[in-house]
């Protein structure tokens, strides 16, 4: 079945094309994404109007050249499937209305995919996917959260975040440091100079029992420290490596107790921080002293994309899912009220 997605939750623009008659990899015939990063800079932040009006111009340009490195037609597309939410409701209308529209017009069932469920799903595009139950760890800009998966589709929260993201405390950090929009990966980048150990702050909530997160605290540490310092370059990339390594090795505790809670030992990392170098290391290490295994998508899947989106959809299509003709999108959607897959197809 051949599906395209279509991701448009907030500021990136992402379409592809995900064949499940191909093993493995070799599934995501095509993917395009384009970044507004540019357009909200000048802003310091998203602006939901300017995103939905970005998408409403580039979404269809996408749409035709992913097809055309797909090397197919939009007539032998199989099936849609669209971000429906969580996310900004203009930006999601924008995908779920383009998505609606090319599924009438080619007489072919459409479904609306959870965002998050899309990033949950990413690792399992790769080569070697690993089958569940295993625990999930999505950690982007806007959600920190552990999850057992017990299925497609059967989720429960383990732990999340009481108040930053662990990708927001890192862009957060970063403009409190002067570090241009977005701050995260600059931060990130910035730590590969630093000096271990020249600053050290915190693990939050590390030293009691439970698997919820908190981030809030660490960025005020940064910003004391940041402030009653000489400021020199050095300095800052210092600070940028005492607060990255707290963030890391505060994820990997939880991770080592949510995997001890859930009897299991393969860990699943999909968000925007799942890119970073220092994470993907410390997990795989934790993964293997244990005798098991951490599983990443490929970086260029870890920010939002449609291939998350065309392989969700693409499960739901084979499971029979369907949604039907009216567009609905829900900005706010706990994932736990999704509807299992029998099969993966």
């Amino acid at each position: 079945m051949k599906v395209l997605g279509i991701e448009s939750s907030c500021d990136e623009t992402g379409v592809a094309v995900y064949d499940t008659t191909l093993p493995g990899a070799a599934g995501l015939r095509a993917h395009a994404v384009y970044s507004q990063i540019a357009l909200h800079a000048e802003y310091g932040g998203v602006v939901p109007e300017l995103a939905s009006r970005d998408h409403v111009r580039k979404l269809l340009p996408l749409v035709r050249q992913t097809l055309g490195e797909a090397g197919l037609k939009i007539d032998e597309i199989e099936g849609v499937a669209y971000t429906a939410g969580p996310g900004l409701v203009g930006a999601l209308l924008v995908g779920a209305g383009v998505a609606r529209s090319l599924a009438w017009a080619l007489d072919v069932p459409a479904v609306g995919v959870h965002h998050m469920e899309g990033h949950l799903l990413a690792p399992l595009m790769e080569d070697d996917p690993p089958e569940p139950p295993f625990v999930a760890l999505l950690v982007s800009g806007g959600h920190t959260q552990l999850i057992a998966v017990d299925g497609i589709g059967r989720y429960r929260l383990l732990g999340e975040t009481l108040d930053d993201a662990a990708g927001e405390a890192f862009d957060k950090t970063a403009k409190l440091m002067g570090l241009p929009y977005p701050g995260g990966p600059q931060l990130a980048a910035l730590a590969e100079q630093g000096r271990p150990g020249a600053f050290k702050f915190s693990r939050p909530m590390t030293d009691r029992p439970g698997l919820d997160f908190s981030f809030s605290g660490l960025k005020t540490q940064v910003l004391l420290a940041w402030r009653n310092s000489d400021q020199s370059e050095q300095t800052r990339a210092d600070i940028a490596r005492g607060f990255e390594d707290a963030v890391v090795d505060t994820l990997a505790i939880k991770c080592q107790r949510a995997l001890d809670a859930a009897g299991s030992d393969v860990i699943v990392v999909s968000g925007g921080v799942g890119a970073n170098k220092r994470l993907r290391a410390k997990l795989q290490e934790m993964a293997a002293e244990r005798g098991g295994r951490a599983c990443f998508p490929r970086p260029s899947l870890c920010t939002d994309n449609g291939a998350m989106i065309a392989f969700a959809g693409a499960l739901r299509l084979q499971a029979g899912q369907r949604d039907d003709a009216a567009v609905h999108v829900t900005p706010r959607w706990d994932m736990s009220t999704l509807p299992a897959v029998a099969s993966a197809g």
